[in-house]
């Protein structure tokens, strides 16, 4: 199976979506990655849906990614006498440490780290910021507030500190086991939540030891102030526009949206724009044209990846919402502006032969208007680097190694299939035309641009490029 467009779609799976049938339903409309969620559903449960993704595997000879992602730390306020309150506007409110239920007057805070880090005017959204409070008076276990946006509180709402970096890690007891679970039966990335600095990121990394690759969760606006770093120590990056809605100003959003995009287009990296995309087909079967739009500003910036989280989680249609989300991926692709707003995004070459080897190959792909751009690639950074040019040349990625196989099925273009040992240039080229014909991208007759490091197996090392053209014996 060969999707018919560039960008990626992420289907989250979860009630709505947990049979053999489901899955197989979404993928056959387009899903090419299942995220897995780990803040519900039991490792048992999980261990079940890695199985029959696996299955569709083996029963469409396609490599499939497994998205697992963390949970991280949740902030959340303790429980009311009476299950909710009501807090007006103008009221004063309290928050502390005692274990005491709640009332309209207080409710406990069971995080330290919270109040080691406020003051004076500091602002306290509960409920995804439908309740504001800002802080008048604080200590080392208590903050005395007013209400600046008033509403009904109830038991465990969350709590978001915007602007304000806490003394906590984006790792909690629970996402190390989950992480233990996840490397051990097979997931291809795993989603870090709640990262705050570059330092986060770090600490994942020396715990996956390269077994996967790390999605950085962009939610946090002190993320954003050292996006770069945080960019460079990940291997993909999610605009989660969800937490990122709450913690920043609405207006503000689509701008950090699109400055993320550009800088994971700079550095080479996958890039996911996530949440509420397709909201209203949790209920609807069909999306409103304001969400439409949203998928297809996405697209027309570049982004590598666009996901459904509740739409195929919870939601009524979600095949619908995958099926549609397709629809629009290859209706934007399919314009021309589309073309020249991606040229114009063109990342400039680095001063060294793997650059130059990747945008030379993507100039050929298009002046000979080649069949593909055929890379072959142990650790992936070939064809990350011809994802990055973004050519208008379809990609086959040719890889020895199943892992990374699958984890191309996040990069933008990219069809990656598993091939055995190669021992020889000559003989990969030849591969690569066989290949490219078998899977339905070539014919004979047409040319294909093929690059890669030679000698094989160095990780990092594009050094080598050849046009072929495809004998006729190759049909």
């Amino acid at each position: 199976m060969q999707r018919r467009r560039r960008a990626k779609i992420i289907a989250t799976l979860g009630p709505a979506s947990s049979s053999a049938r489901q899955i197989e339903t979404l993928f056959r409309r387009g899903a090419d990655v299942f995220r897995l969620n780990c803040s519900h559903g039991s490792h048992k449960d999980l261990k079940a849906l890695i199985g029959i993704i696996r299955g569709l595997e083996t029963k469409f000879g396609r490599p499939i990614a497994i998205l697992m992602d963390l949970q991280g730390p949740k902030l959340r306020v303790g429980t009311f006498a009476e299950g909710r309150v009501t807090l007006k506007t103008g009221d004063r409110f309290r928050v502390d440490m005692s274990k005491a239920p709640g009332n309209a007057a207080r409710v406990q805070l069971p995080h330290p780290e919270v109040f080691s880090a406020i003051g004076p005017k500091t602002e306290l959204l509960l409920d995804d910021g439908k309740i504001r409070l800002r802080v008048e008076k604080s200590g080392k276990d208590y903050a005395e507030t007013k209400v600046v946006t008033g509403g009904v509180l109830s038991d465990h709402k969350g709590l978001n500190v915007p602007n304000t970096v806490l003394d906590v890690g984006a790792l909690t007891d629970k996402d190390r086991k989950d992480l233990r679970f996840a490397l051990a039966n097979g997931a291809d990335w795993i989603g870090l939540s709640f990262i705050q600095r570059p330092e986060d990121v770090a600490e994942l990394r020396e715990l996956v030891k390269g077994r996967a690759s790390i999605v950085a969760k962009l939610e946090k606006p002190s993320a954003i102030v050292q996006l770069e770093k945080i960019v460079d120590l990940a291997d993909a990056v999610m605009v989660a526009r969800g937490d990122l809605g709450v913690e920043m100003a609405p207006e503000d959003v689509p701008s950090v949206q699109k400055q993320i995009i550009r800088c994971c287009r700079q550095s080479g990296k996958p890039v996911v724009v996530a949440t509420q995309m397709l909201e209203s087909m949790i209920k609807s079967p069909a999306p409103t044209r304001a969400e439409a739009s949203d998928v297809a500003t996405a697209i027309y910036d570049g982004a590598d990846a666009v996901m459904l989280s509740a739409e195929t989680a919870v939601g009524d249609f979600g095949p619908g919402a995958v099926g549609i989300m397709d629809r629009i991926i290859r209706r934007v692709e399919r314009d021309p502006y589309q073309r020249h707003l991606l040229e114009a995004g063109r990342v400039l070459a680095q001063a060294n032969d793997s650059d130059a080897i990747t945008e030379a190959a993507s100039v050929v792909g298009h002046t000979l208007q080649a069949a593909a751009i055929v890379t072959y690639t142990t650790s992936g950074s070939t064809t990350y680097r011809a994802a990055r040019q973004r050519p208008d040349v379809q990609i086959l990625c040719l890889t020895n190694r199943q892992g990374t196989a699958r984890r191309m099925a996040l990069v933008w273009g990219v069809h990656a299939v598993t091939c055995g040992d190669i021992r020889t240039f000559s003989e990969m080229v030849l591969r690569a035309a066989a290949i490219a014909v078998r899977e339905g991208m070539a014919r004979a007759g047409q040319k294909i641009v093929v690059t890669a490091g030679v000698p094989f197996g160095t990780p990092g090392m594009t050094n080598v490029l050849r046009i072929h053209t495809i004998p006729h014996q190759a049909d």
